[in-house]
């Protein structure tokens, strides 16, 4: 039964997939900008990134990346990176204040899109109440469990848990404005409820930003499984997903937690079209 609605969610989106050029033509202009959301990191990823043992002494600079779409007048925030209390790999400048730089204010982002619940990738979320919270079901469901799932980053919901805002839990993928332009794609594994990103510019064409899916290059290549996620078979199902999209979509992969892959977008503020 799993197999089947696996199977049919993937068709699913293939057949979405080869209709959403014409529409997307039409839609409002859309970009797509990166915004720095941590400090960077030297991680060694030799004892935890892989459960088969694939990476020995290999360190990786890891970076926290959020990323900001414009779809005419409406924004949506994918991830809100570390807390300004982090520690070390705490922003040096807080989301709002990166988005004054263009004049945007809080209260106009529509949507805030979490990948999974894990603290570097939610910790300024609560900067953001009157959005509607876009987030896997899984994950929700672990965040909101009378014990939460272990590494469910719960405080900075507490608006959306109290039912002060909107929050949308997702069960498979979401078009998020309608047209094709910017799909949240379920990528479970990682996490219970992770998703994935597609981001469709009429420029650069078609960018697929990972999430945690995988954390490096050399994570994504080889189909590593870290020891820590979730769920194994998913994680597998996800990358082969992924990497199919990917590859029928002639797709950029941008790797959120590699810095390799900042250069891929323009520096902030300014934004890929």
């Amino acid at each position: 039964m799993l197999r089947k609605l696996t199977a049919s969610i993937f068709w699913a989106f293939a057949a979405a997939s080869t209709s959403l050029p014409s529409a997307a033509q039409s839609a409002p202009e859309i970009s797509l900008a990166r915004i720095d959301c941590g400090t960077p990191v030297l991680n060694d990823v030799s004892a935890r990134f892989s459960d088969t043992y694939a990476y020995n002494d290999l360190k990786v600079l890891f970076t926290y990346s959020c990323y900001l779409i414009k779809h005419g007048n409406d924004y949506l925030l994918w991830d809100t990176g570390h807390s300004m209390s982090a520690g070390a790999p705490a922003p040096k400048v807080s989301i709002v204040d990166q988005l004054a730089q263009i004049s945007l204010k809080p209260e106009q982002i529509k949507f805030v899109g979490i990948s999974h619940y894990h603290a570097d990738h939610t910790g300024q979320v609560a900067a953001f109440p009157g959005a509607t919270i876009l987030i896997g079901k899984g994950d929700w469901d672990g965040i909101t469990a009378p014990k939460p799932n272990a590494g469910a980053n719960v405080a900075p919901f507490a608006h959306w848990i109290s039912g002060g805002g909107k929050l949308e839990a997702l069960v498979g993928d979401k078009d998020v404005f309608g047209d094709g332009t910017a799909v949240i794609i379920n990528t479970p594994g990682h996490t219970p409820g992770h998703h994935s990103l597609l981001v469709r510019l009429k420029g650069m064409g078609n960018v697929l930003i990972t999430g945690d899916l995988s954390h490096f290059h050399e994570n994504y290549e080889s189909n590593g499984v870290p020891a820590f996620n979730y769920h194994r078979g998913d994680t597998l199902a996800s990358l082969d997903r992924f990497k199919k999209a990917a590859a029928n979509l002639k797709a950029t992969v941008i790797i959120q937690h590699d810095a390799r892959d900042v250069t891929k977008l323009p520096a902030f503020p300014a934004a890929a079209k």
